[in-house]
């Protein structure tokens, strides 16, 4: 039987994956999740020791679509979507930082759109069928998704990010490609940006534009996204049964959702660590149970992290048995115990965020950009006992994208990866805009 997934607002009837995928958000404007998650055996997972990150994606996706992608067709998908390393850089002792930076973009996000974009494209060609995309942007979505899409004739992309609050290669990334990507600068936060979308995808009066999303609210996002958490454990676990501890860099929640999700696939997880800058709503949370959301965000050096209210946030708290509506209202209380035996979260500062990038290049000649330093300060200063052992924490974007904030830290201009090459001399092309619903519905209907 195909997995089926229900809203987080439980008030739209169940949805298979493709329907997921190709709506993006569920109508009530809730979340799609799986009905049930499906398991990995230990044997499974101890297996992936010696197989290629592709094989691994191929195991795990085929746990969700096997009912809905033929075999040849989704192994064809993860060949092509990751044909790039995944580094595992031992720091010290049984500290490790995997590298998810080595894709097209140069961002962790180019896991989750690759394949996601060869899963809509599956399906869209099956029904000779065309689509939309919005995606807001904090900094690194877009350019993933805008590489990931770029040139296919079915589907058309639009990409909202805050015009202040993203680095200049991160802009050009997406400003710069044309074709099926359009890109629009915002007067205001990724919040904002994020609710423009929303708002867009539930007017009636723009459902003949087919909308759906490219963001991590859209669960295609998710999926590709508990991959790396396998690859990481099954190539660096010493003997079976090892648990391990990930410090995970959390702006929208979508990666430590996915993180959540392989746990209840059978992953062996000591702890996760949920690292946040200095929007730190979630650490709040998690300590007095009362959830306020952060209005206006921070705007912090960890750019991609400037999330006052993560949308994944309806995600985490389903997974623990509770329920929250996309406003922030907990409608029911989460297994706050539960939720604290396997999660630690702090917020990280600026100050903190340049102190550990120092650090950890003067002690351990390392590079580290924002959002990984982010991570790596969460791991240093979680709670006695949670670090013994193996841990593992994502560095999620090349350094050389924050070139500005390495040199001021660190005195070093970051080597810049061959996707990043040529940016600055070519040409931008993209439209700015208040941040007022009506202009940007006008735009749609416009384009």
């Amino acid at each position: 039987m195909a997995i089926k997934y229900y809203s987080t607002n439980n008030s739209t009837p169940l949805v298979s994956f493709k329907e997921a995928l190709i709506q993006g958000l569920a109508p009530d404007k809730g979340l799609f999740m799986p009905v049930e998650i499906p398991k990995l055996s230990l044997k499974e997972i101890f297996a992936m020791k010696e197989k290629k990150y592709w094989e691994i994606a191929f195991i795990v996706a085929k746990k969700f679509l096997q009912d809905e992608v033929p075999e040849e067709e989704l192994e064809r998908i993860c060949k092509e979507a990751y044909d790039f390393e995944v580094p595992l850089e031992k720091v010290y002792e049984k500290k490790y930082l995997m590298r998810l930076d080595r894709g097209p973009t140069a961002s962790f996000k180019d896991f989750a759109a690759r394949m996601m974009s060869r899963l809509m494209q599956f399906f869209l060609k099956q029904e000779g069928k065309s689509l939309t995309i919005l995606t807001a942007t904090s900094g690194d979505t877009g350019s993933a998704v805008a590489n990931a899409f770029f040139g296919l004739d079915n589907i058309k992309i639009v990409i909202l990010f805050p015009k202040e609050e993203v680095s200049e290669r991160q802009r050009k990334q997406m400003t710069t490609l044309g074709n099926n990507i359009r890109a629009i600068a915002v007067d205001g936060k990724f919040d904002d940006c994020q609710e423009l979308a929303k708002q867009a995808f539930v007017d009636k009066k723009l459902a003949k534009l087919s909308l759906s999303s490219a963001n991590s609210i859209n669960f295609g996002r998710l999926l590709p996204q508990t991959v790396y958490y396998f690859y990481a454990y099954s190539k660096l676990f010493e003997r079976k049964g090892e648990k391990a501890v990930f410090s995970v860099p959390s702006g929208n929640f979508g990666d430590i959702c996915g993180g959540l999700i392989a746990k209840n696939m059978g992953l062996p997880v000591k702890k996760f660590i949920i690292a946040t800058n200095e929007n730190n709503e979630f650490p709040k949370f998690l300590n007095t149970g009362k959830y306020e959301k952060l209005t206006p965000s921070r705007k912090c050096l960890s750019n991609a992290m400037n999330v006052g209210h993560p949308s994944n946030l309806v995600r985490l708290i389903a997974l623990y048995n509770g329920q929250m509506d996309e406003t922030g209202k907990i409608v029911k209380m989460p297994d706050m115990k539960k939720m604290n035996e396997e999660i630690f979260s702090i917020s990280v500062s600026d100050k903190e965020t340049r102190q550990t990038i120092r650090r950890t290049y003067n002690n351990y000649n390392t590079i580290l950009e924002p959002h990984g330093a982010v991570g790596w300060f969460a791991l240093q200063h979680a709670p006695e006992g949670v670090t013994t052992g193996l841990c593992i924490s994502f560095e999620t974007a090349h350094p050389a994208k924050f070139p500005e904030t390495i040199n001021q830290v660190i005195a070093i201009k970051p080597n810049l990866p061959k996707s990043l090459e040529g940016l600055e001399e070519k040409k931008e092309q993209f439209k700015e805009m208040a941040n007022d619903y009506a202009e940007f519905k006008q735009l749609l209907l416009k384009k």
